[in-house]
């Protein structure tokens, strides 16, 4: 098809998940080739793959991926299954729609035209959305999906139900169709081979009009055989991000030593060679699936990873069951099925053990690891239910087991099928162009060389942002509250009424303070002041006559008690 007439974005545009992408989902609309004698043959894995893809896809946590679905199904007529939904939180009524799919007999003769139905199909789909979007949406919303992708799953000729399309479509308004992909289902015995259907042009015929057939959006073919895998994948791509407008990602190489591109003029700096990329998703995280806590046990650390069961408070968790189910050839595994933080495996040293035991586990890990490596191999391994019966909800995930020479292994979390997103890279036989070549080796060639990998050579500056951080956040004093309910309190005013003799004494001493230089009060509460001393009573003097004791005496030391009281 002609580039300039292609309505939406490339379809093959992929994105890492981050809350502002997802925002330019189109809603979707599936159309079954349910007509015989096929249907009897495809009939059931399709409807298994799509039963797996709407309970995944209604359980995904974070941007909306799927916004709408439309099902139609053509069997003796088109018939619309399902009209436009919410696919997040509607997975009853998605799951009666699949089951009212299974339910097409998968016998019989349809005499009615294939091409004929499925042109009525898209037709209506179109009109449905246009409807759709005027009652229930917003002008934002309209704006950033105002176009809408078609897939048709048949297992006829796929070449001939795409000529059969152009033909039926070529005069019709297709403005908010963003994208039309056929998927031809291969069956036992049957391909593009076939004898061509009773409305299908001979290719003779298509080749005569194949020029005039030009649409004013983008058609494409897809080949995949009949298998729920198969399927769930091609579903399974409806989860990319499909907004990629502008690029992802800026790839800074040093300036080369050669080439137009990197000559520098007069007072400036060459400018680094820019390469431009896309970014894509590999598998879906665990963390979308938060009511599935079981699914990809975290590695963050050794807590995370082992088993939390109800038990005594003073009991320590069981042990995490990883049980070896195969080996793996290390040259056979891709990076990009694991995630997560990696662990650090070593043979026990639990103090509760036997020193026999302990020395002959230690051995026998020892052996452990110079096997694989002696053999190159990975372990995989899938986590057991501890006891009976499973603690958590019966979801089970796989690791992979790395050798090391430092008597230890790695342990990382692998990707499940569910989990897994379609990623169809394609592989170049063919050796860049020369000029591209040299630029690239020319900018590498300035790059410092290790032999070893040392990641303490590498600063993030980390400690100085949270340092950082924390001069700015204020500082929480345990007192600075009560200080602030005490000075949201209305002070006495000061006037002739007022005796100074009655205020308190905190008051008298915050006067003292405001006054003169206005002093900073402390932020630390003062200590409670003391109760004054009561006043003492004044004691009687009795008089004793003395005849000892003069009258002089007596005199003077009773008006030295009278002066200090």
């Amino acid at each position: 098809m002609d580039a300039r007439n292609r309505s939406g974005p490339p379809s093959s545009s992929f994105q890492v998940c981050r809350p502002s992408l997802f925002s330019r989902q189109p809603p979707r609309v599936l159309i079954v080739d349910a007509s015989p004698p096929w249907w009897s043959e495809t009939g059931t894995t399709l409807c298994e793959a799509l039963d797996n893809f709407l309970t995944l896809a209604c359980s995904l946590d974070g941007p909306c991926r799927l916004p709408l679905l439309s099902l139609y199904a053509l069997s003796r007529q088109h018939e619309c299954l399902l009209p436009f939904v919410q696919v997040r939180g509607n997975l009853a009524r998605l799951r009666s729609c699949v089951e009212e799919l299974r339910s097409i007999p998968g016998e019989g003769c349809v005499r009615a035209p294939r091409g004929e139905l499925l042109k009525q199909a898209v037709l209506d789909s179109l009109q449905q959305f246009k409807q759709y979007t005027r009652h229930t949406t917003t002008p934002n919303q309209a704006n950033n999906n105002g176009s809408v992708e078609v897939t048709v799953v048949t297992s006829q000729p796929g070449r001939g139900v795409v000529r059969q399309l152009e033909a039926g479509l070529k005069d019709t308004d297709l403005v908010s169709l963003r994208r039309l992909l056929v998927v031809h289902v291969s069956t036992a015995g049957r391909g593009e081979t076939d004898c061509w259907g009773q409305d299908t042009p001979s290719p003779e015929t298509a080749e005569e009009t194949e020029a005039s057939l030009m649409l004013g959006t983008e058609i494409d073919l897809q080949h995949v055989e009949n298998s729920v895998i198969a399927m769930e994948m091609v579903l399974k791509a409806w989860l990319h991000d499909q907004g990629g407008k502008k690029e992802q990602l800026h790839l800074l190489l040093p300036p080369g030593l050669q080439g137009e591109i990197t000559t520098p003029s007069h007072g400036q700096r060459a400018s680094p060679v820019c390469v431009k990329c896309d970014m894509q998703e590999r598998l879906l995280s665990p963390a979308l699936l938060p009511l599935i806590p079981d699914l990809g046990v975290k590695t963050e650390s050794t807590k995370d990873f082992l088993v939390s069961g109800k038990g005594l408070a003073n009991q320590s968790p069981p042990p995490q069951r990883l049980r070896v189910i195969k080996t793996l050839r290390a040259d056979g595994v891709c990076e990009s099925v694991l995630y997560g933080l990696p662990l650090i495996i070593r043979p026990t040293t639990c103090w509760q053990m036997d020193w026999d035991e302990m020395e002959r586990n230690h051995h026998l890990f020892h052996a452990l690891c110079h096997t694989l490596r002696a053999r190159d191999w990975f372990l995989l391994v899938r986590s057991e239910p501890i006891g009976s019966s499973s603690i958590g909800s019966g979801v089970c995930c796989h690791y992979l087991l790395q050798p090391s020479a430092s008597l230890s292994l790695l342990l990382k979390p692998v990707a499940n099928r569910e989990m897994l997103l379609p990623c169809q890279l394609p592989v170049s036989n063919q050796d860049p162009p020369p000029d591209a070549l040299t630029t690239i080796q020319s900018c590498v060639g300035q790059l410092e060389e290790e032999s070893l990998f040392n990641p303490l050579s590498l600063r993030s500056n980390l400690y100085q942002h949270l340092r950082s951080r924390g001069l700015l956040s204020p500082p929480s004093y345990p007192y600075r509250p009560q200080q602030t309910a005490r000075r949201d309190q209305p002070r006495p005013a000061v006037g002739p009424s007022t005796t100074p003799a009655r205020q308190p004494r905190q008051q008298q001493q915050g006067r003292q303070f405001q006054g003169g230089n206005r002093r900073v009060r402390a932020t630390v509460a003062p200590l409670p002041s003391a109760p004054p001393p009561s006043k003492m009573s004044r004691p009687t003097l009795t008089m004793t006559p003395d005849p000892r004791a003069t009258a002089t005496p007596l005199c003077s030391h009773d008006d030295d008690l009278l002066m200090m009281l």
